[in-house]
């Protein structure tokens, strides 16, 4: 049977287990989690938060991370302003990022997620400009993709936390804090 390490990763924590990119020593999956053999399962950048799965198993990760599988990755994002109608079907439909169109996204307005830890440090607070939440669900992961989307619609992310992937989601967890199966 499969390790499969569900990792509610903190923000400014790497994907990685050691850091090599110089002088000043960043936080990394070692920091938090000691289980030799596990890798992850795709990636999250430092400045996002939530769900990140590990696993000891070469295929479990190819279906989890290649997009071929179309595995939903779904992510609560805080925006600035607040994207009206067409701003989220242009998210459903697809949008054109300099690398290509994006494939159709779910995406939809939503309250703060009940039970959202506070971020350190906290997203930044205007008076004059309001920021909201949307679920997005993509099925395919291009470099810091969801960010470009939200942009590209009007609506830069202020926070990322992916809440969800395919079946298994971070719910119960606190940030540092994971949880082993077996699958």
């Amino acid at each position: 049977m499969a390790r499969l390490i569900l990792f509610n990763k903190p923000y400014g924590v790497l994907s990685q287990f050691t850091d090599t990119a110089g002088a000043e020593a960043r936080a990394t999956l070692s920091d938090h989690i000691a289980i030799p053999g596990v890798y992850p399962a795709g990636r999250l950048d430092r400045d996002s938060e939530g769900l990140l799965l590990l696993t000891d198993d070469g295929r479990l990760q190819a279906r989890i991370a290649d997009p071929r599988f179309k595995l939903a990755k779904t992510y609560c994002v805080q925006v600035e302003g607040e994207p009206d109608e067409a701003a989220l079907a242009a998210l459903r439909e697809g949008v054109r990022l300099n690398d290509g169109m994006t494939l159709p996204a779910d995406a939809r307005r939503i309250a703060e997620p009940a039970g959202l830890w506070p971020r350190d440090p906290p997203v930044r607070f205007r008076k004059t400009v309001p920021d909201c939440w949307i679920e997005l669900a993509i099925r395919e992961g291009r470099n810091r993709q969801v960010r470009r989307m939200t942009a590209a619609v009007g609506h830069p992310t202020l926070r990322l936390v992916r809440w969800r992937i395919g079946d298994w989601t971070l719910d119960g967890l606190a940030p540092g804090e994971w949880r082993e199966l077996r699958v």
